[in-house]
């Protein structure tokens, strides 16, 4: 009997040793659990700091291209409104380099003349410069009315003052020294003038 309460014992222990083989195996696996949730919180953390910060970029970079886009079409817009300009006001400079001789052709229609050779050729002259006006205003270019208008200085370029006759008089252009142009909305070239003051 003695041998089987050893035996039991022995078993005892054995069974008391497994035992608390178990529980340290247990242990063991739910720490290696424990430590498996931390590794995958920790990878789950970090992922979600990534997706931030792609999600970041991303948004940065969208921000960047609509910027881009945006400037693209003002500065297509700008092209086409300076296009746009010149083509309106191609003519102007050419305007601008007929308007002398204009000039001299009507001083020479001021010229008295007698004979009829002379008649001819002012005749001529007139012809000449009838058609020249006609071009212009073919062209959007036409004559500033000054005499007896109210003084713009858009328009018109004081040379001289005079008094005035009566206060109807005062501010008024009361002689045209060279005829003024514009062209379309501008002022291709202000009338010299006389006004009353």
């Amino acid at each position: 009997m003695s041998k089987e309460k050893y035996v039991s014992e022995k078993d005892l222990a054995k069974d008391k040793s497994q035992t608390e083989k178990a529980k340290k195996d247990e242990k063991s696996k739910v720490s290696t659990k424990v430590d498996e949730h931390k590794d995958q919180k920790s990878a789950e953390k970090k992922l979600a700091e990534n997706l931030a910060k792609a999600q970041e970029e991303k948004k940065d970079l969208e921000d960047k291209f609509l910027r881009s886009q945006a400037e693209m079409q003002n500065m297509q817009n700008r092209y086409n409104n300076e296009r746009a300009q010149l083509i309106k006001y191609e003519s102007q400079s050419l305007a601008k380099d007929v308007l002398p001789a204009m000039d001299n052709l009507e001083r020479a229609l001021n010229t008295k003349v007698d004979d009829e050779a002379s008649k001819q050729l002012k005749k001529g002259v007139q012809m000449t410069l009838d058609s020249l006006i006609k071009a212009m205003k073919d062209h959007g270019i036409s004559e500033i009315e000054a005499e007896g208008a109210k003084f713009d200085p858009n328009l018109h370029q004081a040379v001289q003052t005079v008094e005035a006759e009566n206060d109807e008089q005062k501010d008024h252009v009361v002689q045209v020294l060279q005829k003024g142009y514009s062209y379309k909305d501008r002022t291709l070239r202000p009338a010299m003038v006389v006004v009353a003051q």
